[in-house]
C-alpha cells in the first residue's frame, strides 16, 4: 500500500521526535560510576605484584621493624606460630602444637618432623634457642626490642655466666653477597652467643622448645608470630641470592634497588597450599610512583603509602580501596606521681569528659577512628572510656574538686604538630566547658618528648605508640613502659612554664589538703586490656588508619589491623569479571 505525502511526513516527524526524547534522555542520564579505581586485567599466571613501600633496609627477620621488611621476612621465614590474617588468632606454624603451665609462665612447643630448611636440614628446637640469643645479643640493632621483655633472660642480655656483655661479632646472615645497599649490615653470629645463665629458653631434644616467663601471658603463641621470632640458618658461608638458607613458604629469587621477588619454596612443610608461585615486592619511592603503578597495572596491590588527604578523598568512594584500623594509639598519659592524677577518680573524670567522635571526625577529619580502649583488638570490648559528663562530674566532686574548685592548672605537653594542637585545643576546651578546668599546653620539639617524660615535669604528656602484635600483655608493656632514649642514656630535661596569671585569675589557689587516691596503688605492671581501662593510667584518643589498594582479582587478601596478610591465603583469580 502506498504512503501519501501527508503520511510520510507525519511518520518521519514522529521518528525525528522518538530519536530526539531519546538522545536527551540520554544526555540527562548521569554514568554510571565506576566501581574500581584502576581496573585491568589480571596477570596470566599466579605472580603477586605488591608495592609495599620503599626498598627494604635488611632481610634479617631479627630487624624487621615494619614494611616492607616484616612482609618479606613472613614470605621467607617461619616462626613457631603465624596469625590467622582475619581474627589475628595463632595458628600452628613450625610447631604443630603447644601446651603451658596452669599459671601461663611456662610453655611447650612441639615442632613438627616434617619442618625443614630450604637446604634439607630439619629444623630443630635448639635453631630456636640459637635464633633468640642472637637477637637479644643484637641490642638496639633488633627491632622491637620490647617484646623480648617478658621472656626470662632475653630482655637483659648483658650478663653472663662469666660476668661479661655480649659482643657482637661479624656474621654473613642474612646477606647477600655484594648485595645492594638495601641489605642488612653486619650481625652478631648465631654460633658465637654463649649461654645465658637465667635465659628462659630452652631446647628439650629436637622437637620440643621450652619458654619461661617472667609474668604469665595466655597468649604467648600470638606474640611469636612476630617477625623477629623467626630463626635464621646458622651458615657461616656468605650468602647470595642462590645460597640464602631460609624456611618460609617462599625462597629468595632475585634482590635489587626495584624488587625483591621470592618464589614458592618447593622443601616448604605446607607446600601444597600455597597457590602463588611467585611474590614481586615492588619498590616505590613515594605514593604517587606507588598509584601510577596500580592505575596502569603494573602492580595488584599498594600498602604502606601514605596518601595525601586529597587523594584519599579521591580514592575513598572506590570497591578497591580499603581502611583498617591501625594496630596503634595515640593517647595522653597521667604522670600519676603527681597529686591530684595519683587519684584514679580524677584520671577517669578526666577521660570521660571528653567527646572522641568530635575529635576524629572535626580535628581528624574522619581519617582515624576514636578509641575507648587502649587496644584496637582488645578481648574486653565491654570495658570502655565513654563519654558520661554526669559521672565525670560527680566523680570530680568526689574527689574534692565540686565543678573544678581548687583543682590545679592541668599542665598537658604535647609535640609540635599542628594537628596535635588543634587536639590538644579541643580537649582543654572540653574539660573547661564540661568540668570547670583550666590547661596549660606545653608544645616542645617531638624529639624532646623522650626527656621530658624522663624528667616527670608534665601532667598529661602526648604520646603515640606502634603496637607490632596481636598480644594483649606485650602491647600494654609497650604503652605503658615503653623504652626512651632518655631512659637509656640517663639525660631528662625539662620545659619551662608559661605565664598563667594573666590567662587564669579566675582560678583560686588550692588550699585544701591533696585529695587522698581513691584506691590502693596500682598494680605495677598492666597486663590486661581490663585493668588499663580500670587503672587509667592514660586517656586513650584515637587509632590510626592504614590504607591499601587491591585489585579485585586478588583473592585472600587480609586486611587486618596489623597490615599483616598472609601470603599463603593469596592467590590470583583468573575468572574473576565471570563471578
Amino acid at each position: 500500500m502506498p504512503i501519501f505525502p501527508v503520511q510520510r511526513r507525519s511518520l518521519i516527524l514522529a521518528a525525528v521526535a522518538a530519536f530526539l526524547l531519546s538522545s536527551s534522555c540520554a544526555q540527562l542520564k548521569q554514568p554510571e560510576p565506576e566501581p574500581y579505581f584502576a581496573e585491568t586485567p589480571p596477570p596470566p599466571v599466579q605472580e603477586f605484584r605488591w608495592a609495599n613501600g620503599k626498598p627494604p633496609k635488611s632481610l634479617d627477620p631479627a630487624k624487621a621493624s615494619a614494611a616492607p621488611e616484616t612482609d618479606i621476612a613472613r614470605a621467607l621465614f617461619e616462626g613457631l606460630t603465624d596469625l590467622d590474617p582475619q581474627t589475628l588468632a595463632a595458628v600452628p606454624a613450625v610447631a604443630e602444637r603447644w601446651d603451658s603451665s596452669d599459671d601461663k609462665r611456662v610453655w611447650r612447643f612441639y615442632l613438627r618432623e616434617e619442618a625443614v630448611w630450604s637446604n634439607g636440614e630439619k629444623i630443630t628446637a635448639e635453631d630456636f634457642v640459637r635464633s633468640w640469643k642472637r637477637l637479644a645479643a643484637l641490642g638496639g640493632e633488633a627491632a622491637h626490642r620490647s617484646l623480648l621483655k617478658n621472656i626470662r633472660g632475653l630482655a637483659d642480655p648483658a650478663k653472663r655466666k662469666d660476668g661479661k656483655a655480649l659482643e657482637p661479632t661479624p656474621s654473613a646472615t642474612p646477606q647477600p653477597a655484594d648485595s645492594p645497599p638495601t641489605a642488612s649490615g653486619p650481625s652478631p653470629s648465631v654460633a658465637q652467643v654463649s649461654a645465658q645463665e637465667t635465659v628462659g629458653v630452652a631446647a628439650e631434644g629436637d622437637r620440643v622448645l621450652r619458654v619461661e616467663l617472667n609474668i604469665a601471658d595466655p597468649d604467648l603463641p600470638q606474640l611469636l608470630a612476630h617477625p623477629i621470632f623467626r630463626p635464621v640458618h646458622d651458615d657461616p658461608a656468605p650468602v647470595d641470592d642462590d645460597q640464602m638458607v631460609t624456611n618460609g613458604p617462599f625462597r629468595l629469587s632475585s634482590l635489587s634497588d626495584e624488587s625483591v621477588v621470592v618464589d614458592r619454596s618447593e622443601t616448604y612443610w605446607d607446600h601444597d597450599s600455597v597457590k602463588l608461585e611467585r611474590v614481586k615486592f615492588v619498590s616505590s619511592e613515594t605514593p604517587e610512583k606507588a598509584l601510577e603503578a596500580y592505575r596502569s597495572g603494573a602492580v595488584d596491590a599498594v600498602t604502606n603509602a601514605e596518601f595525601s588527604p586529597a587523594a584519599l578523598k579521591l580514592l575513598e568512594p572506590f570497591d578497591d580501596f580499603r581502611r583498617t584500623a591501625h594496630n596503634a594509639l595515640n593517647f595522653y598519659e597521667f604522670n600519676t606521681k603527681r597529686a591530684p592524677f595519683d587519684d584514679r577518680r580524677v584520671r577517669e573524670a578526666l577521660a570521660i569528659a571528653i567527646d572522641r567522635e568530635k575529635i576524629t571526625e572535626g580535628e581528624l577529619q574522619g581519617t582515624t577512628r576514636p578509641a575507648n580502649t587502649f587496644l584496637p583488638q582488645g578481648s574486653k570490648k565491654e570495658l570502655k572510656l565513654l563519654m558520661d559528663l554526669p559521672k565525670a562530674r560527680s566523680l570530680l566532686e568526689e574527689a574534692g574538686f565540686p565543678e573544678g574548685a581548687g583543682f590545679p592548672v592541668v599542665r598537658l605537653v604535647i609535640n609540635r604538630n599542628d594537628t596535635q594542637q588543634r587536639i590538644a585545643r579541643a580537649v582543654a576546651d572540653m574539660w573547661s566547658k564540661n568540668l570547670g578546668i583550666t590547661t596549660e599546653v606545653v608544645t616542645i620539639e617531638l624529639a624532646d618528648l623522650d626527656s621530658v617524660r624522663a624528667a616527670g615535669d608534665y601532667d598529661l604528656i602526648r604520646r603515640g605508640v606502634v603496637m607490632p602484635t596481636s598480644n594483649e600483655t606485650a602491647s600494654l608493656l609497650s604503652i605503658f613502659e615503653p623504652e626512651t632514649a632518655a631512659a637509656k642514656t640517663g639525660t631528662a630535661v625539662s620545659v619551662p612554664r608559661m605565664d598563667l596569671q594573666e590567662s587564669n585569675t579566675n582560678i583560686k589557689p588550692d588550699t585544701s589538703p591533696a585529695p587522698q587516691p581513691s584506691r590502693s596503688p596500682a598494680p605495677a605492671r598492666l597486663t590486661t586490656e581490663s585493668e588499663a581501662v580500670y587503672e587509667v593510667r592514660g586517656i586513650p584518643l584515637y587509632f590510626p588508619t592504614s590504607y591499601s589498594l587491591v585489585k579485585p582479582y586478588v583473592a585472600g587478601f587480609d586486611s587486618n589491623s596489623l597490615d599483616a596478610p598472609s601470603l599463603k591465603s593469596i592467590h590470583i583469580d583468573p575468572k574473576w569479571r565471570t563471578r
